[in-house]
């Protein structure tokens, strides 16, 4: 893991700068030092080549001695650097092993270096001149000699006697101090330039430095204030165009998000103002519903009860039609009444599913007893095709009953001539049974493109053939929302002009399933939901608990505040922001009793979890799972979570 801790640029340039400088000052003295101190080596060791030339010639022309002598010893009085001059006599040539091959070296690390130089002549006698610079000799050290010179075997002339050689000695390291006294000076004022110019260079770095700290300024401004509404002022001392670009990119996307912003709580307002208007319009239409539901039903009931109390012995033929009228048109309105309350209550959460054991076969038979008088009436024929034995089920029969009695009125309405068929199917499987239950008719049909507004409340097809029937328009609404509430489902196909079959499919426990019926008795839940119930609601009723159901936010609320609340499901067509916000007032309503909340999502959105889970978990929500649960394995799973919480 890596653990340094973060730079600024600007230091980051800083430092790269001073180190660049004090690299090339280094290098720059070095190779100052180096090339100055091989320069001065090799011009001392030219100068020492031309007093050697000058020795040898002198040495070697007759009667030379006292020449020589008082040459040798000016060199040493005046020539600090030169060590020592001797000369030994030899007839014989030697290579010159001490020349140099390496100046460089020589210069910086060697402490002396010799040279040999050969002295011929064809005039001196060698014995008796051999001694003449013995007493200016003094001890030799290391014998080096220079590469680019010949060695003193060559320099011998064929002709010329060899007399001897002179050896001079330099002194390196003297060489070297002397070097360093006389070139101080220089040095001292080269550093000074060098440290004048890289504070120069410095200087000149830090003006981009200075209008990127002060970019860095403006967003440690914005990271630690939130809520800035206002960008601080950027100053740019120097129009560098890349800091420029950058400040502009920077403003600009500011700005857009304060754009967002502003269009955010725009929209968040105008949500807030739909939802508080829906919210008002939908207690509205309730309030609405109801009271024109109860004031119509306390005036029917007045006319219901008035036509009864009227003695029909004393009323002539023209009065008994006119009450017969009266009471079929009461009738009929009875029945759109009590099919808007229903539809009210569905809508409310007031309806619930009371599983019982019945007979299919008997439900049948009680349905065709009480509509074969009105089919015959037509001149229908009522049949019905049962495919199954006798068999008990549990179920809501009552609701079924309520079903199939308004497919049955529906298709004897719309039907002026032909039959009328009830198909009944029963198929088992290992946990469920399937029953299924057709009302088939050779009515006037309904054109494919309103097939599914049919189920709308209120819908009415503007045709001429269908505007002759009589109807409210909320029958097949209130089979549709029952159908939903028991966790069955209605199909319907028809053809315009032939005829119509609604096809009622009920799944239903087993005897095994139906002992499970009680895995949750006692708990009161609250199922939220945007459209449809959904199978969930369903299952949690057939294991036995109280399961209320609200389409609004502020009906759960209302409904939390007078009951106490075991869960509060988020059904999987409610959109993520509702579910928070619900949550969310859920949890800051609650004081003594917490109630478990459960959001579930579509399957299809399980690759998208990540993207809202934590968001609900904040707001309160205790669980978010995918809606895949069913029977025995939901039950095991509401009370694991039950026992955790």
């Amino acid at each position: 893991m890596n653990s340094r801790s973060p730079q600024t640029i600007s230091v980051l340039i800083r430092r790269s700068v001073a180190q660049a400088l004090i690299l090339a000052v280094l290098v720059g003295f070095l190779l100052s030092f180096i090339y100055g101190l091989v320069y001065h080596y090799t011009e001392k060791y030219r100068h020492v080549q031309q007093l050697a030339t000058l020795l040898t010639t002198s040495a070697s022309t007759a009667d030379s001695a006292d020449v020589v002598s008082e040459q040798v010893r000016f060199l040493l009085e005046n020539e600090p650097s030169i060590k020592s001059i001797l000369f030994y006599s030899t007839p014989q040539p030697v290579d010159d092993v001490s020349q140099s091959k390496d100046d460089w070296r020589t210069a910086l690390f060697a402490d002396t270096v010799s040279f040999n130089y050969p002295v011929t002549s064809n005039y001196i006698n060698i014995d008796s001149d051999v001694n003449a610079l013995k007493p200016k000799q003094q001890s030799a050290t290391t014998l080096l000699g220079n590469k680019n010179e010949p060695s003193a075997a060559d320099k011998v002339d064929k002709d010329s006697a060899l007399v001897g050689y002179i050896n001079i000695t330099l002194d390196v390291q003297q060489l070297r101090s002397h070097w360093y006294r006389s070139n101080l000076l220089l040095w001292l004022f080269t550093t000074i330039l060098a440290v004048l110019w890289a504070l120069y260079l410095l200087r000149k770095l830090k003006w981009p430095v200075r209008d990127i700290e002060s970019l860095t300024e403006a967003c440690d401004i914005v990271l630690k204030n939130t809520e800035l509404e206002q960008l601080p002022v950027i100053p740019q001392h120097f129009n560098f165009q890349e800091l420029m670009l950058i400040k502009e990119a920077f403003i600009a996307l500011f700005n857009r998000l304060q754009k967002v912003s502003l269009d955010y709580e725009s929209l968040a307002t105008f949500e807030k103002q739909l939802h508080s208007k829906d919210l008002s319009l939908d207690v509205q239409l309730h309030n609405f519903q109801s009271m024109i539901t109860h004031e119509l039903k306390t005036s029917l009931n007045a006319i219901v009860g008035g036509l009864q109390l009227l003695d029909h012995d004393l009323l002539n033929r023209e009065q008994k039609d006119a009450i017969e009228i009266i009471s079929s048109g009461s009738d009929k309105l009875v029945s759109s009444l009590d099919h808007i309350i229903q539809l009210n209550q569905i809508q409310k959460g007031q309806v619930t599913i009371n599983s019982i054991e019945f007979n299919p076969l008997q439900l049948i038979a009680d349905l065709l007893a009480e509509f074969e008088p009105a089919a015959q009436k037509k001149g229908l024929v009522l049949t019905s095709r049962i495919h199954h034995i006798d068999y008990s089920l549990t179920g809501d029969a009552e609701k079924i009953q309520q079903i199939l009695s308004m497919l049955l009125s529906n298709a004897i309405k719309f039907t002026p001539a032909g039959q009328v068929i009830i198909t009944s199917q029963l198929t088992h499987f290992d946990k469920s049974n399937r029953w299924q239950i057709s009302v088939k008719d050779t009515g006037i049909g309904i054109d494919r493109n309103h097939i599914e507004d049919i189920f709308n409340p209120f819908f009415q097809v503007d045709s001429s053939q269908t505007r002759q029937y009589e109807g409210s328009g909320v029958g097949l609404p209130v089979v549709k929302q029952i159908a939903q509430l028991m966790g069955a489902t209605i199909e319907v196909d028809s053809t315009l002009g032939l005829g119509t079959e609604f096809t009622l499919t009920v799944i239903m426990p087993n005897q095994h399933q139906s002992q499970q019926q009680q895995l949750l008795a006692g708990l009161t839940i609250i199922y939220y939901y945007y459209h449809e119930v959904g199978f969930l609601g369903n299952e949690l009723e057939r294991l036995g608990a109280t399961v209320i159901y609200h389409q609004h936010e502020q009906l759960v609320m209302d409904e939390m505040s007078v009951k106490k609340i075991n869960m509060v499901m988020f059904a999987e067509d409610i959109v993520v922001n509702k579910a928070e916000s619900l949550a969310d007032h859920i949890r800051r309503s609650e004081s003594e009793h917490r109630a478990l909340l459960v959001y579930w999502y579509s399957p299809h959105r399980a690759q998208y979890l990540d993207s809202f889970e934590h968001g609900l978990k904040v707001a309160g929500i205790d669980y978010c799972r995918s809606a895949t649960y069913k029977g025995k394995a939901l039950s095991d799973l509401l009370q694991r979570w039950l026992i955790w919480k």
